[in-house]
C-alpha cells in the first residue's frame, strides 16, 4: 500500500475534504456524515470525529511554529479577542495577526498575563532581564519588588512551577506583586525570543493588549461617538460637527501614511488637539471628547510609524470566524476539539495572507506529499524580502 494509505481506512483525499468542508466551509459533523453517506462512504460518526479533531500534532506544531518568525518580521501586529465558551462555561479567543499570518488561541481568560502568554506560543519559560525590569517599573512596581529580582541570581527559569517556587523563595506573596513580576518575566521571555521593541501592537481600547508601542483603532474610538445618543436637536448637531471633524482628521492621516512628511507631523498634532478640545452644550459629550483626548498618543502613533494602519479592521474580519462558529455550532467539548479549531483557523487564514490554496495546502500535509513549504519557512522567505524591498 501507498504509505498516504496507511493511516487508517481512509485516502488522502476524503480525509482532506472532510477537513475542508468542517474547517473551511464550516459544515457541521451531522451535516458532514449525513452527506458522506449519502455519497456512498460507510463512516461511523466516531471515525468522522477523529479524522477532524483527533491526531493532529503535525497540523498543531506547524501553527505553533509560525508565530515566532512572524512576530519577528513583522513591523506591527493586529490583536483582538472574543467569546468561546468550551465545555458549557465561558472561554475567549485571541487573535494575533499581521499581513502574513493569523494566530489564535483559546483560553480561559483574557488578562495581560494571558495575552503575554499567547505571544510567547510555543515557550514555556519566564525571564527576568532589563527588559522585563523595565516593564514592571513603568506599571509601577516598588523599588523592593525591583531590588529582589535583580539582585537574585537567578534569571531563567523553564516553566510556571519554577518561577512560582522562585517568587515564594523571594517572598514575593501579594497578588499584586506576583502578577507585575508575572507579566514582566513573560516579557522578558518574549523579548529572548525574537519580539522586538519596534512591533507596534494595534489594537481597540481594552488594557491586556496595552504593550510596548500600543496604536489604538480611529474605528473603535469614533464609535462611542456614534453610539452616543443626543437628548436635544442642539446636541444633535454638535456630535455631527464633532463625527464630521474627526472623519476630516482620519482623511488627513491616511493621505499623510501614503507621503509622510515631518512637515505634516506638527500640523496634524495640532488638528488633533482642535478636533477634541471642542466644548459642546452637553457635559456627557464633553467627557468623552476628553477621554478621547487623553489617548493622543496611541492614536496618532501612526505619525511616527506611517506603515501601521489607522484602524484593526483585519483582526476584527480574522476572529469574526469564532462568531460565525459560535452561531453555528454553539461551542466545543473536548480539549482537541477547541485547540483543533484554532489550529485549523490559523493555517486556514494564514494560508490566505500568503496567497496558498487552502485546499492544495490540506491535500499536500495529508498526503505527505511535502511540496508546499512549512508556513513558517514561508512567512520568514516573505518577511525577509519584504524588509529587503
Amino acid at each position: 500500500m501507498p504509505p498516504e494509505y496507511r493511516t487508517g481506512h481512509f485516502g488522502p483525499q476524503l480525509i482532506a475534504f472532510c477537513l475542508y468542508q468542517y474547517h473551511q466551509c464550516h459544515v457541521t459533523q451531522p451535516l458532514l456524515l449525513e452527506a458522506l453517506r449519502e455519497f456512498g462512504i460507510d463512516m461511523s460518526s466516531g471515525q468522522l470525529n477523529i479524522i477532524l479533531v483527533e491526531n493532529k500534532e503535525s497540523y498543531h506544531l506547524e501553527k505553533e511554529a509560525m508565530l515566532e518568525p512572524a512576530l519577528r518580521g513583522a513591523g506591527y501586529i493586529n490583536t483582538d479577542d472574543t467569546g468561546a465558551r468550551h465545555d458549557g462555561k465561558n472561554g475567549y479567543c485571541t487573535h494575533v495577526g499581521g499581513s502574513l499570518f493569523s494566530y489564535f488561541k483559546s483560553t480561559e481568560s483574557k488578562s495581560r498575563i494571558n495575552f503575554l502568554e499567547v505571544l510567547r506560543g510555543k515557550y514555556t519559560d519566564y525571564v527576568i532581564s532589563d527588559e522585563a525590569l523595565e516593564y514592571m517599573f513603568e506599571h509601577g512596581a516598588s523599588d523592593d519588588l525591583l531590588n529582589l529580582l535583580e539582585e537574585a541570581p537567578r534569571k531563567h527559569f523553564a516553566n510556571f512551577k519554577k518561577w512560582t517556587k522562585h517568587l515564594g523563595r523571594l517572598g514575593i506573596v501579594t497578588e499584586k506583586e506576583q502578577r507585575l513580576a508575572t507579566e514582566g518575566a513573560l516579557v522578558g521571555s518574549l523579548f529572548s525570543h525574537g519580539f522586538h521593541d519596534d512591533l507596534v501592537i494595534v489594537s481597540d481600547d481594552a488594557r491586556q493588549f496595552a504593550l510596548s508601542l500600543n496604536a489604538l483603532c480611529w474605528i473603535h474610538a469614533e464609535r462611542h461617538f456614534r453610539k452616543f445618543i443626543p437628548v436635544s436637536d442642539q446636541i444633535r448637531l454638535e456630535l455631527d460637527h464633532v463625527r464630521h471633524a474627526i472623519w476630516s482628521l482620519y482623511r488627513d492621516l491616511k493621505v499623510y501614511k501614503e507621503k509622510p512628511e515631518a512637515s505634516r507631523k506638527e500640523a496634524l498634532s495640532k488638528e488633533f488637539d482642535r478636533v477634541f478640545t471642542i466644548k459642546t452644550s452637553s457635559a456627557a459629550l464633553n467627557e468623552l471628547i476628553g477621554r478621547t483626548r487623553m489617548n493622543k498618543e496611541k492614536l496618532l502613533r501612526v505619525l511616527d510609524y506611517p506603515h501601521i494602519p489607522l484602524h484593526n479592521n483585519d483582526s476584527e474580519r480574522d476572529i469574526r470566524e469564532y462568531v460565525k462558529r459560535r452561531k453555528i455550532s454553539g461551542s466545543t467539548r473536548s480539549a482537541s476539539g477547541r485547540q483543533a479549531r484554532d489550529t485549523f483557523t490559523s493555517l486556514k487564514k494564514t494560508c490566505r495572507k500568503l496567497g496558498l490554496s487552502f485546499w492544495k495546502y490540506l491535500q499536500d500535509r495529508v498526503g505527505g506529499h511535502g511540496k508546499i513549504h512549512p508556513l513558517s519557512a514561508i512567512i520568514k522567505e516573505r518577511s525577509r524580502r519584504t524588509a529587503f524591498c
